[in-house]
């Protein structure tokens, strides 16, 4: 695992087409902003994880 330290709006590329921005810090709270191209997926992950969950039982989320 790559940990990097970043400040607000700072922003961290992934690849050619995906960027990790800061958008606030706020106590032990950390907002972040992803652009990444609409074929690709971005989940957080327990929301990931019940995808998966999901698919193996032979079930749709959402």
């Amino acid at each position: 695992m790559l940990v990097l330290s970043r400040q607000s709006d700072e922003t961290i590329v992934i690849g050619d087409n995906i960027r990790v921005t800061i958008v606030e810090v706020r106590g032990d709270k950390v907002r972040i902003g992803i652009e990444a191209p609409r074929d690709v997926s971005v989940h957080r992950q327990e929301i990931y994880d019940a995808i998966r969950r999901d698919a193996q039982s032979g079930m749709k989320v959402g």
